[in-house]
């Protein structure tokens, strides 16, 4: 399956119908006033948050949807029928954009979140509206209103709590494969993950977390160099980056600030975003703790974080990495907490007053 995460779409609602004009021509009704009806609504485009779908590849073929317009009204008073809505199903996370002025109109990340991205227009108004002492016998109706256009972009930002980082062929996809039941492709040259991979990791509780696995980064990923500016927008949505630095490389410590230089570039505070640090396939050093022992510790010096000793082919040290990560989520959900019940009187304060004035 292609992995799309970013497309344009056009989105055009229904027109409203026609008033008409029209008077009643019945028996034994000789003065039968205006009666003509107004014209129905145009039908209204949405976008629907579904947990089902996982990329925007259905917009790459269709990209074109348009509601239903409205019906024009009829006599006797009669409201013409108003257009069908369409409904376009797009994936958690979908972020709606202005594709002219690049305005964000909506951000889609709970199931059945709902956003209206055309509105219908009005129909117009039949002659029985302009019925007046000075108009007895208005001849004229109103045309219905045109629905809204527009040019929209949407792009896909997936929802992990972790986002798995690191340079090409630092091991990601195999951590991520031993660790969940994402089976992502795995090989020995760069690049050899091309979408980001989702896996779900059970808790000691049993709860899942969601982990991403990101294509690999290189130099100048903020500016598009590589696969990088395509996913690093996946990164924005974690709450915690599990950093991977492949051991077995000239220079770790120049791996570890090439990534950071590349997340501070890339800015919307990913640099800020908490960090977990691993020196992966330290099996490939053979039985020397101490060149293991000197490279972690230099990170550590740099990074001023704790540095994982870890293997994901062999699954050696993964037991403390994982607890790290539960240990991590779990201080992040209470900072979260505690911050709401700072903020929540000061927004409460203004209502209590008011209740207080009443």
């Amino acid at each position: 399956m292609q992995f799309i995460d970013q497309v344009e779409v056009q989105v055009q609602a229904g027109n409203g119908g026609d008033g008409i004009v029209a008077f009643r021509r019945e028996k034994y009704v000789p003065a039968g006033g205006p009666s003509g009806g107004n014209g129905g609504k145009g039908g209204s485009v949405f976008l629907k948050a579904v947990e089902h779908l996982q990329t925007l590849l259905d917009f790459k073929y269709d990209h074109r949807f348009k509601a239903e317009d409205g019906g024009r009204g009829g006599p006797k008073n009669m409201t013409g029928a108003n257009g069908g809505d369409r409904c376009i199903e797009v994936p958690c996370g979908t972020v709606v954009y202005d594709a002219e002025t690049e305005e964000i109109l909506g951000d889609l990340v709970q199931p059945g979140q709902i956003f209206c991205a055309a509105l219908g227009g009005k129909g117009g108004l039949g002659n029985q509206h302009f019925l007046s002492n000075h108009n007895r016998a208005p001849d004229y109706a109103l045309p219905g209103l045109p629905g809204a256009q527009r040019l929209l972009r949407l792009e896909l930002k997936l929802l992990a709590e972790v986002g798995i980082i690191g340079l090409p062929n630092a091991g990601k996809s195999t951590l991520i494969s031993v660790l969940s039941a994402a089976r992502p492709k795995i090989a020995d040259y760069p690049f050899t993950t091309l979408i980001p991979n989702l896996g779900v990791v059970r808790k000691p509780s049993g709860d899942g977390t969601v982990f991403a696995d990101i294509p690999g980064l290189i130099s100048g990923a903020h500016l598009g160099t590589g696969l990088g500016h395509d996913f690093l927008r996946h990164i924005e949505r974690t709450r915690l980056l599990l950093h991977l630095i492949d051991v077995t490389q000239e220079d770790p410590l120049v791996a570890y600030q090439t990534i950071q230089h590349e997340l501070q570039a890339y800015g919307r505070g990913l640099s800020e975003r908490p960090q977990i640090l691993a020196l992966n396939k330290i099996d490939a050093l053979g039985a020397d703790p101490t060149a293991l022992g000197d490279i972690a510790a230099q990170l550590q010096d740099v990074a001023q974080l704790p540095v994982f000793l870890i293997s994901a082919a062999t699954r050696r040290g993964l037991d403390p990495l994982l607890q790290e990560v539960w240990r991590s989520l779990e201080q992040l959900e209470a900072d979260r907490a505690a911050e709401l019940l700072l903020t929540a009187p000061a927004a409460l304060s203004p209502l209590i007053g008011h209740s207080q004035a009443i």
